[in-house]
Formats: C-alpha cells, structure tokens, sequence
C-alpha cells in the first residue's frame, strides 16, 4: 500500500471520531466545512431539496445491507434485506428517517413538479421504467416514496429530466435510448427520436449520458452531449439550431464527466433576454479506455461559456486553477458558481477515478475573463464518484455521497464508501451583519407571472442601496455531477430601494413574465446585499 492510499483510507476514521465528539469545522477565508453526520446510513448518490426544507437521498437497492433499517412493516415484498436505500433529511434538525424504495433507483433522474412532488423516474434493471413520485409532508411515518409500474415508455437509466413551460417534464436519453419522452405521459406518439443522442454515442465508452438539459429564454431546450449541442423545439422534434463543438473536443458527458450550469439571467424584462451556459472540467479523450487499463490520465482543467441566444455563438475557454472530473456547479443566492468534489485524474465508474479535489472553486460569473476563479477552503473527505451537492435555504452548500464501487465498501479500499454530510458554508455567510433579513413577503406567497410585488427587508449599518438585488432560484435534482432543473432569475426592480426608517428598507419588483423564463414550481427567494444573500424564503410561481 502506497502513502497516498494510507491517507486516504484513514481519514473517514479521523472524522468519525470527530463527529462523535463535536460538530467538526474548519475555518478560513475561502469558506468554512462543518462535518454534520458521520452517517446517514446510506451514501448519498442523489440528492434533491424539497420546499420544507427536507431533502431526499437515495442511492441503489442493489448496494448491499446499508446502515439504516427500514421502519417496521415497510420492507418491500421480496426484498433481501429491510435495509433502506432511501432516506429524508431535515436540515433543520440535522436528523432522518429511513424510505421505502421499492424498485432499483440505481443512476436515476428526477426533478420537482409545479405542486411540488418530486418525481423521479428510471434506474436499472427491475426499475428501469419506473416512476417514483414523494410529496413533501411533515415527516410522518406514512409519508414515503409512491411507485407507479410501467410509468415510462422506454428503459430510463443515467437519463435527464427537465420540468417544461407546461409543467410537464421531458426525460431525455440514458443508456441505449437515442430519444425522448414525457412525464405525464401524453398522447401518442409519447417517444419521440432525436438523432443527436446516436452522433455523440462514442462507440464503446459512451460520453453523452446524462446529458446537459437547460430550457432557454425562447422555450426550447439546450441539449449538451459529449463535447456540443443543439438547440431543440421538443413540441414539433425539430433541431432549430447546431452549436459549435467545445474547442479540443474533449468529452464532458458522462462518463467523463464534467458539469454545466445556465448561468443567472439578468434583465428578464428586456425584449431579447440573454442567456449562456457555462461547461467545466471533464476528462479527455481516452480516459475511459485508459482508466480500465490502470492508467488515470489527467482531468481537463478548462471551462467553457457560450451565449447561447447569440445569432453566432461561440465557446470562450477558460482555465480554471484545478483539473477536475466529476465535479458539481452549484448557482449560489449572489449568482456565482461554486465547483465542488471531483477527482484530478481518471473518469467516472467503478475504480476509474483518482487524486480527490479537496478545494472547492468560486467562478465569479460577473468578473472578467481571467479573474474569475477562486479557490476555496478544502474540505479533509474525498468526494469521488457518486457524490452530491445541493444548494440550502440558508446558503449553505450540502454535499453527500462517494461511492466508487459496486457494493458498500468501508475498508481495504482507496477510497472507502462514504455515508457522511458536511456543509461548506460560502464566505457571504461569514459576516451576518451584512446579510439582510426578509419580512414580507411571508414563506410560501405565491405568485403569478409578470407580477409586481413588494419586498421588505432589515439590513443593520451602512446601505448601498444600488447594491441590492433580488434573485429567485429553483431547487435542482442532483446527482452524477450535473443539476436537473437549476436556475437562478435575477427580479427587475420597478424603482430605487426605499428606506422606511430605522433598518427596514422595501423594494418592488417583477416577476418573470412567462414560464419560458421561470418554468412554474417552487423557488427560493433571495435579498443580496453586494455578494451576501439573505436567507432564502419558498414562494411559488405560475
């Protein structure tokens, strides 16, 4: 056993003892870490916040025994074990509950409908055309998963869904599955092919799984696989325009493995609404091939950002400060982006990946080409394949997950499986101060498209009042390093922020004009004083 090997096998043990004796934090300018659980009792391979502030997780019924049991009299039908594979956590009370899966979720997909219900969709084998749907409660024992048999047209496996302008969602490709499909399901035909899907199969390896799904400003859908995209009408299955390829070429669908985000959209009340996307990290060329030789080849240490409503859009590459593979972008509350977990060599799968990123990077959206990366506080547990990260209420980053093995895994391994939560906590949240306070409107106000309405919040010392803005965004479905259904709408303000005395000040703005912008569901909703956000408060649009 080499040195590296010998760290690494030795650290969830450090932290277990930790987190046995006290919340465990570490502290610096790029950031904070808090350890909040050494176990949940199963390894958090996909992760989706719901509007009560609990958050489900799940990973697969074929892992083996997890270390959670289910509930008395919720053991499936057949099963082997009454072990769960799912459980709810409460950011709240940082405690959970074990959930009943009843079909193999195993490299699923999912994301949140208008009224809320998380529905997920796909997995492999006995799961793969099921749909699972969970409505957010309040913790009660009855209050679990719901299946339906045969909810889906086509085997779904390492597929992506996207909620729609209708509230529909469309469940794009997966393994073998060159087309597309909808949830509910509408009138035939509900599959429908797309050609796309087949040109950026790498025959043998793949690399356009879980492909990168946004909707743009004009309702129709950017489509990312591989190393380029299309532009597609879903209604008339029309590709209406052809993006140039990623200069290089190197693959960043799964399973090499980069990750993308929509970046925030500003001046939504402008005729013609901009938007961009921006692709990071990744594996070049051959890496899969060589990975299952031994041999762990380098992750891409590029980003790359296109304006995609621009009549002749272009990749502008960046370079970020760490080469990453199987990294997740996470939109924060002030419209940055943080990159977290991933590993510096190899690729996705079993064993592939190799040399953990402990730092996290900010991308200053806003900042210019060559100044917008900033490396961030590292955390001290290796989060490889099969982790996860999602954006909280308070602003805080939760991050799950690592799993690169067939089974549960804990020791005599590189990296063992990983059942643990920790936080990374932003520096925006180091100064409370200089966060403002939301008190109207109320938690879960909703409210319609193009709609005026008042925000009022405290704020203590002195107030730039230019520098307060409002943004909204969507709670996304996480897992295998990209986030289904992110988004992040900055509000036009009807006029200047008002002082109404002492330290409450009020500000009006609008909401997005049509569901093109803001697809109809619950978001979060954000004051941001310079680059420190509020805590978020849940209101729905549509």
């Amino acid at each position: 056993m080499n040195l590296n090997s010998a760290i690494y096998m030795v650290f969830p043990i450090i932290l277990f003892i930790f987190g046995i004796l006290l919340p465990f934090t570490t502290d610096a300018a790029g950031g904070r870490w808090k350890f909040l659980t050494p176990s949940i009792g199963i390894s958090a391979m996909h992760m989706q916040l719901l509007n009560n502030d609990r958050v489900i997780m799940f990973d697969r019924t074929d892992f083996g025994t997890s270390n959670i049991s289910l509930a008395p009299g919720k053991c499936p039908a057949g099963a082997k074990d009454c072990s769960a594979h799912s459980v709810e956590y409460n950011v709240m009370t940082n405690k959970f509950r074990p959930l009943t899966v009843q079909t193999n979720v195993w490299c699923s997909s999912g994301s949140v409908m208008p009224d809320g219900t998380l529905v997920q969709t796909g997995g492999s084998f006995e799961g793969e055309r099921r749909v699972r749907l969970f409505k957010p409660c309040g913790g009660s024992a009855d209050c679990d998963w719901q299946e339906v048999n045969l909810g889906l047209a086509k085997s779904r496996w390492y597929s992506t869904n996207q909620v729609l302008p209708d509230g529909r969602q469309i469940i794009i490709g997966g393994r073998k599955q060159f087309n597309y499909e909808f949830y509910p399901k509408t009138t035939d035909p509900n599959v429908h092919d797309l050609q796309f899907l087949a040109d950026t199969n790498d025959k043998g390896v793949e690399n356009n799984l879980y492909p990168f799904v946004f909707v743009n400003v004009d309702g129709n859908l950017f489509v990312f696989a591989n190393n380029r995209a299309i532009l597609l009408d879903y209604v008339n299955n029309k590709v209406v325009k052809t993006y140039p390829q990623i200069p290089g070429g190197d693959p960043r669908s799964y399973p090499s493995t980069g990750s993308a985000v929509l970046l925030p959209l500003n001046n939504i009340e402008a005729v013609n609404v901009e938007a961009e996307v921006l692709v990071c990290g990744g594996a070049p060329k051959g890496s899969y091939t060589e990975a299952a030789k031994g041999k762990f080849i380098t992750a891409l240490n590029t980003c790359a950002r296109i304006k995609i409503t621009d009549p002749n859009p272009i990749w502008v590459m960046e370079t970020m400060p760490l080469a990453r593979c199987m990294g997740d972008m996470i939109l924060l509350p002030n419209g940055n982006v943080l990159i977290v977990n991933g590993a510096g060599a190899g690729t996705a799968s079993w064993e592939f990946g190799r040399n953990p990123v402990l730092n996290p990077v900010l991308y200053r959206t806003d900042n210019k080409i060559g100044s917008r990366f900033e490396t961030q506080r590292p955390t001290t547990i290796p989060r490889m394949y099969h982790s996860t990260a999602v954006l909280l209420r308070d602003g805080r980053v939760l991050i799950g997950g690592s799993n690169p093995h067939d089974k549960y895994e804990f020791s005599g391994v590189l990296f063992p499986t990983e059942l643990s939560l920790e936080a990374f906590t932003p520096s925006y949240l180091e100064r409370p101060v200089l966060r403002p306070v939301i008190v109207i409107p109320a938690p879960q106000t909703k409210l319609s498209y193009g709609q005026k309405f008042t925000i009022q919040f405290r704020l203590r010392g002195i107030v730039n009042l230019k520098s307060i803005s409002t943004t909204m965004v969507s709670p996304s479905f996480n897992t295998h390093s990209f986030s289904m259904n992110q988004r992040l709408l900055v509000l036009t303000p009807t006029a200047q922020v008002q002082s109404l005395g002492g330290t409450v000040y009020q500000v009006e703005v609008t909401t997005p004009s049509s569901a093109n912008l803001a697809p109809s569901g619950f978001y979060l909703l954000f004051v941001v004083n310079g680059e420190f956000p509020s805590q978020g408060i849940w209101v729905h649009i549509g």
